[in-house]
């Protein structure tokens, strides 16, 4: 058997595209989407993935306007220009780049944030509603478990019934994407550091999620025959220096029935999902949901 592998550069392309058209609409109704970019200090991976996603603002026709500043940044200045952002009508999504450099409070930041801005899905009011369902039509997910659950719906693979393991507890990835998967009527078991028997878990999966971190740490003696396998891991080889994912690509596509690669898998998705929040804050805003 030889993965069929999911191309998740071209539904990213097709989610965009959708939201290039519904952009357009609105601003035929004199409303233009605009997303806040809050980016702290001078971090690589940070600037390239603020890039990226400013990249992906211009193709769909959103408004992007950066705020780039020194890693020096207090607490209360980053809250002031939270708080002046969420005051501002014309900016409907705000978007704070994590990490932040050390001393600077994520969580309260997150929690700053108007949850109707919240583009990537991680205010308090927003993962309440993914919890309990109540009023999910109208939450705000996020971005990455988000594109993952279109992944598969896009590639027609079935997620009701089907038992789904998840490699990763984090709040951006493992947990919120265990609850989305809960709604599609899967079985869901997360493991994490304290998982006993492993791999006798991850053999039971019929859809494997890698979300932890370490290179290649899904090797194909974990994974069962005609399994679905999603990384999400972005990890760069240090003998090769080429990105890799959480998952043995080459010997775990030999066994898997389809499997997102890296690059070019789960992270296009992840830009693509929040160009979807974004027009989706807008509609919010505009009582058009």
């Amino acid at each position: 058997m030889s993965a069929k592998i999911i191309d998740g550069k071209r539904i990213a392309q097709e989610i965009k595209n959708e939201v290039k058209t519904e952009v357009e609409k609105l601003k035929q109704r004199g409303i233009e989407p605009a997303l806040a970019v809050v980016i702290v200090g001078d971090d690589p991976a940070s600037r390239s993935y603020v890039n990226s996603k400013k990249k992906a603002c211009s193709e769909v026709g959103i408004n992007s306007v950066e705020f780039a500043l020194s890693k020096n940044t207090t607490q209360e200045e980053l809250e002031s220009l939270v708080d002046r952002l969420n005051r501002d009508e014309k900016i409907n999504g705000i978007l704070v780049q994590l990490p932040l450099p050390n001393g600077l409070d994520e969580k309260r930041i997150c929690t700053k944030i108007l949850p109707h801005k919240d583009v990537d899905g991680f205010h308090p009011l927003n993962v309440g509603m993914v919890v309990t369902g109540i009023e999910f039509e109208r939450a705000i997910k996020p971005c990455t478990p988000f594109g993952i659950i279109e992944l598969l719906k896009r590639e027609n693979i079935e997620i009701k019934g089907k038992h789904a393991v998840v490699i990763g507890r984090s709040n951006i990835v493992g947990k919120p994407l265990a609850l989305l998967l809960l709604r599609e009527n899967a079985t869901v078991t997360i493991c994490h550091s304290y998982t006993k028997d492993l791999k006798e878990i991850c053999k039971q999966a019929d859809i494997l999620v890698a979300a932890v971190g370490k290179p290649r740490f899904v090797t194909s003696d974990m994974v069962k025959e005609g399994a679905v396998v999603i990384d999400v891991g972005i990890n760069r080889d240090d003998a090769t220096q080429k990105l890799v994912g959480d998952v043995d690509f080459e010997t775990v596509e030999k066994v898997a029935s389809f499997i997102t690669p890296v690059p070019g898998g789960v992270g296009p998705m992840t830009v693509a999902m929040l160009m979807k929040n974004t027009l989706f804050a807008t509609m919010l805003q505009n009582n058009l949901v």
